[in-house]
């Protein structure tokens, strides 16, 4: 190698061993171009973007990696597919004369460009925060490309775009796409697959709201912050990781293996750990054992036919081959007629339930099939149903074709009733006879043992009965137990045991009835607390421990004999919250854990009573401070912004998060309890629904609810979904910016609500008078300013114009810099004097505020 050859390699080896000194900001412009050797750097010091060569590889790539990072994982690629030479030091990355981002060797060759639709050269490629780095107009700020909608084989936080495909890189030495990409299905639920090249290699199964209920490890999904969004343009969804904790960051990579990793970042290590993985086992790669098989890890061989089915060939099977799978050995009962199936009424098949299964692919989800009895029915009666499960968060879904990638689990998996001929049945129905016959030759035996039992206790208790009517009483009273529909009931008569969130127990009594929910999978059991010692705990429902009172009946403060601080929810016998209600929020409460829920203690059911117990909350609720002149004073800004965030990160997990997704229907400032340090916790869920995860929309003939608090769509015409709670959060978002109530509410004549006021500043220009002038000093104006924006984003007219109450928190969280909002659109619930306003025109206008200047575009309202 010649002198000149050496001091040239010496020199580019210094620019990449070396850390970069020569350091851009966060944006490239057409006058700034990105040099070898340089690098952008986003606006916080998170991601760094530059030139960078892999491994030991001779080429030179453009990428972004975490700045914190020291091993610089690269988390995407540009040039993936079109590598610079190492030794080309003249390469740059420009904004061409068309207005589009390239990338441009030493020859000014184009090795790759954005090829957006730019319109002229007034624009700018920014790296931001989040990872995502963007062409925009720097005119009109208009995004026309953005890395976030090509990933490479790396999924950020929050990375959300028109594509759903990771690709694998072809080795670690080159980000060329390799064989493996990780996407996800357009089936509802959609399914999370890594294929490899057009055939799939690992399946996670569906989504059910919070998890793919194909990996058996609960700590997954929602757990670690992961969640699926529609892609309202496309119409299929998209993963994404919500990190609103930063000092969490999680990645999720596809190898050049196939192999899928969720990491998160190690600070204290300086290094990525993997939290997860798969496949990790040949049972997780997508059709190991063949259609009508199950694979088990733990199996010996792994493969087996399921229950009425044999091999196909047993010479393959002795090989280890289980890809041929499994026949079924009796035919169902079904027969051609014509062109069309029928089903033979003698006879009929019936169900084999498998347990703890990863659930086939292939599946067919009828969303009208509104419990486990229609599903099965529905199968039963198709000659051409296979199979059919009911798991939580989706519903009902059966299988016509056959079933392939199927997995036992230890732990965790989904029930599966496999459609078999009743003869396949037989083995189970003799089994089930010796049962009976074992039990009723033992039944015989116990009911002898209890006559005699009772003969003796009759001879006793004559004999106590004038002796002991203290204990006589005790004992009658503690023996009654009240069944309610819908519950399974234990009556206890030592102790009373209340599961606390770590899996520890407390004693709380010593006389009471336990039960707990029998239908809920995994449910803990429900405390029912005896009526006579809610009384004592109450003082008899003394008027001095009342709390407050409203449509559903009293509230009272209780102490337990331990001393513990109780409250009890007393329902009135003439209040519209009967029975069904009270069930509902029983129920419901009793599955819930979020800090920003209120925790259920208990229940009472005798005669016509009907009482919850709840933790007690000593500052009660928020309308107690809101809407009261002086307690409102204990109200500074950071309070009320932190019930804000806390209310919708409630929200967000009924919505999103809770297995069971629960839509309120009642969220308003006296729903809204509040702990000693002024921590929000949701109430009152006697009104609240359930929906499954591909449920959109509700309808209701029965409109219950505070208007005021209502969405147009709900108040109208009975329709409900998530976004009616969003517009109540609106309305109370408002409320607790202005301290105003929005029904009654009179501050200017003209006005017949809040809504209609704050939309008419905001339209003015002048959002800012909304709020309570005892904020003045504590509050940020931008904050306020962006956070009433939030609110009239939330009480638009048209459902589909409201944000999710995930974007919500991700607003809540974000600076106007971070994230830009959209401009709401004037409620139609503000009526017609708004119309009739002289004020009422189209314009920009600017909010000067302190140090901060922000500029918002108003559009004209409808």
């Amino acid at each position: 190698m010649d002198k000149a050859s050496l001091l040239l390699l010496v020199f580019y080896n210094i620019l990449f061993i070396l850390p970069v000194c020569c350091a851009s900001n966060d944006t490239i412009t057409p006058s700034q171009p990105l040099k070898v050797g340089q690098t952008l750097i986003s606006a916080r010091q998170i991601f760094e973007l530059g030139f960078f060569r892999p491994g030991n590889a001779s080429e030179l790539y453009v990428g972004i990696w975490y700045k914190f990072d020291p091993g610089r994982r690269i988390v995407w690629v540009a040039n993936r597919e079109n590598a610079l030479s190492a030794r080309d030091l003249a390469s740059r990355l420009i904004i061409s004369s068309d207005g589009n981002l390239k990338l441009l060797d030493g020859k000014q060759n184009t090795i790759w460009s954005t090829n957006a639709s730019a319109h002229s050269n007034s624009t700018i490629a920014v790296l931001r925060d989040d990872g995502d780095f963007i062409l925009e107009d720097n005119v009109s700020g208009a995004t026309l490309w953005e890395s976030f909608y090509y990933p490479s084989d790396t999924v950020l936080p929050n990375m959300t775009g028109m594509k759903n495909v990771s690709m694998s890189w072809e080795n670690e030495n080159d980000p060329a796409p390799g064989n493996f990409f990780n996407t996800l299905s357009d089936e509802k639920p959609p399914q999370a697959f890594t294929c490899n090249g057009t055939k799939p290699y690992w399946r996670g199964g569906p989504w059910n709201g919070w998890q793919f209920i194909g990996i058996p490890d609960a700590t997954k999904g929602y757990a670690n912050g992961m969640s699926l969004i529609p892609n309202n343009q496309t119409g299929a969804a998209y993963m994404t990781f919500s990190t609103f904790n930063e000092s969490y960051i999680y990645i999720m990579v596809i190898l050049p293996t196939g192999m899928l990793e969720l990491l998160q970042w190690e600070g204290q290590q300086n290094q990525w750990n993997r939290l997860w993985a798969a496949p990790q086992h040949p049972c997780d790669v997508y059709g190991t054992c063949g259609p009508f098989t199950a694979c088990s890890m733990s199996g010996s061989p792994i493969c087996e036919c399921l229950k009425g089915f044999y091999p196909q060939s047993n010479e393959e099977w002795s090989k280890g081959n289980w890809t041929s799978g499994c026949l079924r050995r009796t035919e169902l009962m079904c027969t051609t007629n014509s062109s069309n199936l029928t089903y033979k009424a003698s006879k009929p098949d019936g169900f084999w339930k498998l347990s703890q299964m990863k659930l086939p692919d292939h599946y067919l989800y009828l969303y009208d099939k509104t419990d486990q009895g229609g599903c099965s029915q529905w199968c039963l009666s198709n000659c051409s149903c296979l199979a059919y499960a009911y798991p939580d968060g989706i519903g009902c879904m059966v299988w016509v074709t056959h079933l392939v990638d199927i997995q036992q689990f230890s732990d965790g998996g989904e029930d599966l009733y496999l459609r078999l001929a009743n003869s396949e049945l037989g083995v189970k129905k003799r089994y089930t006879a010796i049962i009976i016959s074992v039990l009723s030759i033992s039944v015989g035996l116990l009911v002898g043992l209890l006559i005699c039992c009772i003969k003796r206790w009759k001879a006793n208790r004559r004999a106590l009965r004038h002796s002991d009517t203290h204990i006589r009483e005790q004992k009658s009273e503690t023996s009654k137990c009240r069944i309610m529909k819908g519950f399974r009931i234990k009556c206890m008569v030592k102790s009373l045991f209340v599961s606390e969130r770590n899996g520890t127990v407390r004693d709380i009594s010593q006389e009471d009835v336990q039960e707990g929910p029998a239908s809920a999978k995994g449910s803990s059991e429900l405390p029912i607390i005896n009526f006579n010692r809610v009384k004592r705990a109450t003082n008899n429902f003394s008027e001095a421990d009342k709390l407050g009172e409203g449509g559903f009946g009293a509230v009272y403060k209780g102490k337990l004999e331990d001393g513990q601080l109780i409250a009890v929810k007393r329902l009135s016998s003439h209040s519209g919250q009967g029975m069904e209600e009270f069930k509902n929020e029983v129920m419901l409460i009793s599955k819930l854990q979020h800090r920003n829920l209120v925790r259920l203690l208990g229940c009472c059911i005798q005669g016509e009573e009907k009482i919850v117990i709840l933790e007690y909350m000593k500052n009660k609720s928020l309308d107690k401070f809101l809407f009261d002149r002086t307690k409102r004073l204990k109200l500074d800004w950071a309070k009320r912004f932190n019930i804000l965030q806390g209310i919708a990160r409630g929200l967000l997990y009924l919505h999103r998060d809770s297995c069971l997704r629960i839509i309120h229907r009642d969220l308003k400032a006296s729903n809204i309890l509040l702990d000693d340090d002024m921590n929000p916790k949701i109430s009152d869920f006697g009104l609240a629904r359930t929906f499954r995860v591909t449920q959109e929309l509700a309808n209701t003939l029965r409109v219950v609810g505070t208007f005021g608090y209502m969405s147009p769509e709900y108040a109208m015409g009975g329709l409900f979904s998530e976004k009616s709670d969003v517009y109540s959060f609106g309305v109370l978002l408002l409320e607790i910016i202005s301290s105003k109530k929005n029904t009654g509410f009179g501050y200017h004549e003209k006005y017949l609500n809040l809504l209609g006021y704050a939309w008419q500043l905001w339209n003015d220009c002048k959002a800012p008078e909304l709020l309570d002038p005892s904020l003045a000093d504590s509050c940020t104006p931008a904050e306020v300013i962006r956070c009433i924006q939030i609110g009239l984003l939330c009480v638009q007219d048209h459902a589909a114009d409201r944000p999710t109450m995930s974007n919500v928190v991700l607003m809540l969280s974000s600076s106007e810099s971070e994230m830009e909002l959209p401009q709401p659109r004037q409620p139609t619930f503000t009526f017609q004097s708004l119309l009739e306003s002289e004020h009422f025109q189209s314009g920009v206008c600017t909010f000067n505020v302190s140090t901060n200047e922000v500029s918002i575009s108003l559009v004209e309202g409808r």
